[in-house]
């Protein structure tokens, strides 16, 4: 079984590494190479560092939110580091699987490894990921309606289509949570369309669903009877989504230009998010590469476009990535380590045991 998961991994880190390196030759290959990294090389360090900083909080901040509420539901506080571990794992296998679908249930997993509750842990990522849906449809159709001229050249269809499956997937979490009984009743519909699909392990389908609906009632209960800490947890989410919002501002800045404010920059990266996060694509590479270069193309005009597109990606994202695999591995081998002395121990205490039986 772990053999089979590792090798699922490997396959979705290739297809990622695949897919990364297809995007940015498609993207560069009729571009100066030479000029486009003179571009990113003129940046000023400082503000890219500023754009870095404004993305760890985004994560010190997820942490935190996470932390708080487990404690809320009465879990042992876990330091602040260990949030930021489960938060960069949950991250890491988010990015290489496609619609993110990859990181809650590893992080659930590192958790209960830990000696966190499963459930309380599930409820508090449920929760985290409510107030992100809720924070990224808001700032998108805000910003979209302050500055309708960047859904311009169809634009618009793409933004659209992203938030239908962004406020789907949001009404879909909000029913499950608020109305277990019409939950109840749309899975009965989709376990019957199942059926008369001929799919196959439709009853072992409908117990799994239903174990989720089960963890949806729970969270209900939860969160009726704690409206203020759930509603305390969705505006820091507000917060973590606005730091990520202000990495291309800094990366802007970095270019010495001033031609536009924070809040349209600001307002460029809440529509570009909008329309891209919720595409099936590991990470959205490809689709957030290409909206960007739609987007940002009024801020930082054709000669800076393609490195500020560098930069803010690899800000917001790549640099990340790489940071959240170092985490997954240092943690792997601690555990490993671990694992292997506690062996060690119970090996020698076996062979105590067996020296006394001689003796």
């Amino acid at each position: 079984m772990r053999k089979k998961t590792n090798r699922k991994m490997l396959r979705n880190v290739f297809f990622f590494l695949g897919l990364m390196l297809f995007t940015f030759w498609f993207i560069f290959k009729d571009q100066d190479m030479g000029e486009l990294f003179s571009v990113v090389a003129s940046a000023d360090k400082v503000y890219l560092i500023l754009g870095i900083v404004c993305m760890f909080m985004y994560y010190l901040i997820e942490a935190y939110n996470v932390r708080s509420i487990l404690v809320e539901l009465g879990e042992r506080k876990i330091s602040i580091f260990s949030g930021l571990k489960f938060t960069f794992i949950g991250f890491f296998f988010s990015s290489i699987t496609p619609a993110s679908t990859g990181g809650q249930p590893i992080e659930i997993y590192y958790m209960n490894k830990e000696n966190i509750n499963g459930a309380k842990a599930t409820l508090a990522l449920l929760i985290e990921l409510c107030g992100f849906q809720i924070s990224t449809i808001f700032y998108g159709v805000l910003c979209a309606i302050l500055n309708p001229y960047l859904l311009k050249d169809g634009l618009v269809w793409l933004f659209l289509l992203g938030l239908t499956i962004n406020g789907f997937a949001l009404t879909l979490m909000l029913i499950c949570i608020f109305s277990p009984k019409l939950t109840r009743k749309i899975l009965n519909v989709i376990v019957k369309m199942l059926r008369i699909f001929k799919v196959k392990n439709v009853e072992f389908k409908k117990a799994k669903l239903e174990l989720e609906l089960e963890k949806y009632i729970e969270s209900s209960a939860f969160i009726k009877s704690h409206m203020k800490t759930f509603t305390k947890a969705i505006l820091r989410v507000f917060v973590q989504i606005g730091f990520y919002y202000l990495v291309p501002f800094c990366v802007y800045k970095a270019f010495g230009l001033s031609s536009h404010n924070m809040f349209e920059l600001f307002a460029m990266q809440a529509v570009l998010y909008t329309t891209v996060s919720g595409l099936p694509l590991p990470g959205s590479i490809g689709v957030s590469e290409t909206v960007f270069l739609r987007i940002f193309g009024i801020a930082f005009g054709k000669t800076l476009l393609g490195g500020a597109m560098l930069l803010s990606r690899g800000v917001t994202f790549y640099l990340y990535v790489i940071i959240s695999l170092i985490v997954v591995i240092i943690n792997a081998v601690k555990k490993k380590k671990i694992k292997s002395e506690i062996d060690k121990k119970i090996i020698g205490y076996e062979l105590e045991a067996k020296q006394m039986v001689i003796q």
